[in-house]
């Protein structure tokens, strides 16, 4: 039996789709502001930084909400193979969208919004195909088998800045859709020609004929008042790109206020100790979200910072401002091994709270490095150079909560929600992606020194908060539990 090494065959097609639809989405990630905020002449849609940042953040925010209702299609309507596929045939129109050479922006907007939904039927339940692969027995097979799929993405995040970046230089920004559109194509084959090692499973619970008719008249409703929301502030002659991404950013923000409202004040039969667990929940939730939230400037604020602050030169070559969003997979890479082996080493001398706490004091510091790089800039353009330790120190912070947040996530997680939480794991990103696109506001009333000031201290007050308040929350959530004073 053909072997990938020494994993199910179907993991090579798995780990080849992933790569390409990440290959995808970092590509246009990489070059997407930059194109908003050129200008006409340069083919560009002419928006002032400070809005792309924003559109970029609620970009980034929905692409992590509508996990939620993906998977949710999967379990009840197409399951888990068809629905990988269908997502990437969307994804696949929508850089198409985007590729083609016209003016205006209504392909633009139309092609952001299959990307969006087709991520949320892809993104979630390709990686619940490589669970999939293995038998419970194997645990430590599907470990290794994950790592390999996880490099599939980070090759993908690495290679996409620097191809799509080339291409869409001096304005080819279509020809740079076009190659994510390629690219998505690529994965597709791949699934397609592979599907016969992959698990063939349909919806774990169908919808009833009941539950299906309900579905359609809710999903319905909710089309039409947002239709007829959106017409009526148009007709206004309020409606701003601006003031729609603030409006997104409400909602979202909402979701996750909805949500643990839901659980902790409804009976839901919690035990005592399941709602304990839930407190100490939100507050690793609220610290993944100001980590997310400087994190993932790095598509926005900081590719402005290289394309316009920096001298573009590594190693003695020319690159373009998009390349830079390759640093950050090439340290992941190298350092995701050494996480991995020192969280093993240090046991149960570090816990959760103390892990997230040092994350977003890495964020804080990566962002003091950032304001004195922008104090420098005042006087000229700096060396590229200065934003590769600001990437190595997010990395040492996101490598201490992305993995360990999934794995608390499972374990705090009441029995009556186990389903749905590593979804609301994600709400964290978005709402972290949705307020860092909002701060790029500041930019009108702070100097660049100032604004990275102001964002560096909201995360160095959050982690020493953490920090004080971890021993509590190990308490909390039973992690080993500690004496609470």
């Amino acid at each position: 039996m053909r072997t990938f090494f020494g994993h199910p065959r179907g993991l090579a097609t798995l780990f080849c789709t992933e790569m390409w639809e990440r290959f995808s989405w970092y590509g246009l990630r990489a070059i997407l502001a930059t194109f908003m905020a050129a200008s006409p002449a340069q083919q560009g849609l002419g928006m002032s930084e400070q809005t792309a940042q924003a559109v970029v953040g609620v970009y980034g925010a929905l692409i992590y909400l509508v996990a939620l209702p993906g998977g949710w299609v999967a379990d009840r309507i197409l399951g888990a193979r068809r629905a990988v596929f269908w997502g990437g045939l969307v994804i696949m129109c929508g850089h198409i969208s985007m590729a083609v050479p016209v003016g205006g922006s209504f392909f633009v907007w139309l092609g952001l919004l299959l990307i969006i939904s087709g991520t949320g039927l892809l993104k979630p339940n390709i990686s619940v195909m490589v669970g999939r692969l293995y038998r419970d027995a194997d645990d430590g097979r599907r470990d290794a088998g994950f790592s390999l799929f996880y490099l599939g993405i980070n090759l993908g995040a690495f290679f996409a800045p620097l191809v799509v970046g080339w291409l869409a230089a001096d304005g080819r920004w279509h020809l740079g859709f076009g190659a994510a559109a390629v690219g998505m194509a690529l994965g597709l084959v791949q699934y397609v020609l592979g599907r016969k090692g992959l698990p063939d499973q349909g919806p774990g619970m169908p919808l009833s004929a009941p539950e299906r008719a309900r579905a359609v008249r809710i999903v319905s409703f909710a089309v039409a008042v947002t239709v007829v929301a959106m017409a009526v502030w148009v007709a206004t002659g309020t409606f701003s790109i601006s003031a729609f991404t603030l409006v997104v950013t409400v909602v979202v923000l909402a979701v996750p206020v909805a949500y643990f409202c839901y659980v902790m004040l409804g009976s839901h039969e919690l035990t005592e100790d399941e709602r304990l667990r839930m407190k100490a929940y939100i507050w690793l939730f609220a610290a993944a979200a100001v980590f997310w939230m400087i994190f993932d400037l790095a598509p926005s604020k900081l590719l402005f910072f290289a394309q316009n602050n920096t001298d573009l030169s590594l190693f003695g070559f020319r690159v373009e401002a998009a390349a830079t969003q390759s640093i950050n997979p090439v340290f992941i890479m190298i350092l995701a091994p050494v996480f991995a082996a020192l969280w093993v080493r240090l046991g149960t001398r570090v816990s959760t709270p103390q892990k997230f706490a040092f994350a977003l004091l890495m964020a804080g510091l990566s962002f003091v490095v950032m304001a004195t790089a922008a104090r420098l800039a005042e006087s000229g353009r700096v060396s590229v150079w200065w934003l590769v330790p600001v990437y190595l120190i997010q990395v040492f912070g996101e490598l201490s909560l992305s993995p360990v947040g999934l794995s608390v996530t499972s374990k705090l997680a009441p029995r009556a929600f186990k389903g749905q939480m590593l979804g609301v794991w994600f709400i964290a990103t978005s709402v972290g992606d949705a307020v860092g696109g909002q701060t790029g506001r500041l930019s009108g009333v702070l100097s660049e020194p100032a604004y990275y000031l102001l964002l560096a201290a909201v995360a160095l007050a959050a982690g020493a908060v953490l920090l004080v308040a971890a021993r509590r929350l190990r308490a909390l959530m039973a992690e080993h539990p500690v004496p609470m004073r």
